[in-house]
Parts: C-alpha cells; structure tokens; sequence
C-alpha cells in the first residue's frame, strides 16, 4: 500500500508540470483556435534560457523567473504578430485556417535546429540548491523540486483564472474567443488580444522551463516529448478549458507514475493512449470541454 502511495503522490508531482505546460497551449487554442505545433519548442527555449541564466549568474531558478517571463512573453507576442497575424487576416472567414499549422510546424523544426546548432546535442544538467533535496511527511518522500512545480502550477493557474476574469485585458481575451467577430465590432482588437495571448501562452512555457531545470535535463529536443504529452492532455480534459488542462496533466502523471510500478514504460504509454481514447469515445469534447462550435 505504500508503494502505491507513493506512486500517486509521484504521479501528482509529475501532473502538476505536465498540467502547466498543457495550460500554455490551451490558452493559445481557447483564445485563437489554432493548434500550436511550436509550444515545446517554445518550452525548450525557456529551458535554455532558465538553464544559461542559472549557469552565468548563479541564481536561483526561481529567480531566473524574472528574466524568462518577460522574454518568453515578448517573444510569443512578437511571433503571433510577424508569423501568424498575416495568416488570419487573410483568412478572416476561416475559423481554424489550417496554414497556421504549418507555419508554427515550421517555427517547431526552425527552433530545434537552430537550439542543435548552437547548443550542440549534449544533454545539459544544472545543479542547484533544490536538485535533489527531498522532503518528508511521514514515510512519504516529496522531492522539493517537483514540490515546488506544484506550488508553482497552482499559483500560476490562480494568476492566469483571476487575470482573465478580473482585468480588463483578460475580459477581452474572453470575450474574443467566444465570438471575434462581435468582439470587434465592441471595439476589441482581436489581433492585439492574440498577441497578448499567444505571449501568455509562451510565458507559462518559460516558467515550466524554470520548474524544470532543477531535475530534468536540457536537450534542443526536449520541447517534442511534452508536445506530445501536451496535445494529449488538452484535448483529454477539453479544448480551452484550463481546469481540463490541470485535470489532464494530473490524470496523465498518475498514469505513468502508477502503472510503471507493474509493466515498463512503453506500456504506460499505450495505457495513457488507451485512456485518452475511452474519454473521447464517451465524451468527444474532453472531460470539462463543452460542445460548441470552433
């Protein structure tokens, strides 16, 4: 029963980071409903940026914080805004133009090969005053660093929920992405609020690039693994909905950190496929998502 214990509070720990990185790309598809292919490039490039600013300075990663939100926010804006804006303004009757798909596909590989060039293939590692360090609640181990991602995810969910319902920029982002059109005829830039947007949603990739350094290698592909994790838990918990997104990470990290305690890991992966399908096959539209038309 201990082990099983265990296995959960693990699976929570690694849910909590999973849902963060998850809440980034849900955010860019409620608000603009386009499918980001580039977020776990955008992830990997708040990784890099964590990991050299630990490396240069010695900060703490939490600290680096301060220097990889901003940038990752200015630099998602600045992405809607040269890449994708063009996009949508020639296509305004379409509701999903499927060009972005190709662009931020593009902007994935683009990344990545430029991280290899510059960075080389090795995989990096950073020590820091967390790395390693545990605490314990009775015979149960809490490893700081991923403890400290909960906290994280839940400070950071409660920031983005209040943001987007109690200032006036977050009631315009909600307001456009349920109806663009009737948003501007209220005299709401739609492109201006998926700029804002598309930067929160890379923001939240540097702060799990933060979260992450303290125990997770840096590689230029790392950003394809939670891709793949990330596209999962989305639509697992529903399209736009960001307590599905938390809910979906959770649900994925208990997967894996329970059923690795019976079978390998490729066969926790195909139970999360597995798992994911039966949701969709008795609710399509993810398990908080609602029907309506995108």
């Amino acid at each position: 029963m201990d082990i099983i214990i265990q296995a959960l509070i693990n699976g929570l720990l690694t849910g909590s980071y999973y849902g963060l990185a998850a809440l980034g790309l849900t955010i860019i598809f409620g608000v603009i409903k386009v499918i980001n292919f580039a977020h776990g490039s955008l992830l990997m490039v708040g990784m890099f940026a964590a990991y050299w600013m630990v490396r240069l300075t010695g900060w703490h990663p939490y600290a680096a914080l301060i220097v990889v939100v901003p940038l990752l926010f200015l630099f998602g804006y600045a992405l809607q805004g040269i890449l994708i804006k063009p996009i949508l303004e020639g296509q305004r009757d379409v509701r999903e133009p499927t060009e972005v798909i190709i662009v931020t596909t593009g902007v994935w590989y683009i990344l990545d090969n430029l991280a290899l060039m510059i960075f080389g293939a090795e995989y990096r590692v950073v020590q820091t005053s967390i790395t390693g360090q545990i605490f314990m609640l009775g015979d149960y181990i809490f490893p700081k660093a991923q403890l400290y991602g909960l906290i994280t995810t839940a400070v950071t969910a409660g920031l983005v929920l209040w943001f987007l319902k109690y200032t006036k920029t977050g009631m315009s982002i909600r307001a456009a992405s349920l109806d663009r059109d009737a948003a501007s005829l209220m005299g709401i830039n739609q492109y201006r609020v998926y700029n804002i947007a598309f930067g929160i949603g890379a923001m939240i990739a540097g702060i799990v690039g933060c979260v992450l350094i303290p125990f997770y290698y840096v590689f230029p592909t790392v950003g394809v693994i939670f891709d793949v994790k990330c596209f999962i838990i989305v639509v697992l918990g529903g399209l736009g909905s960001i307590p599905g997104a938390l809910a979906g990470g959770v649900i994925v990290g208990l997967i894996e950190s329970t059923f690795s305690q019976y079978m390998t890991s490729t066969w926790t992966e195909l139970i999360v496929y597995v798992v994911f399908l039966a949701v969709l096959f008795i609710r399509p539209a993810g398990l908080f998502g609602e029907k309506r038309d995108w």
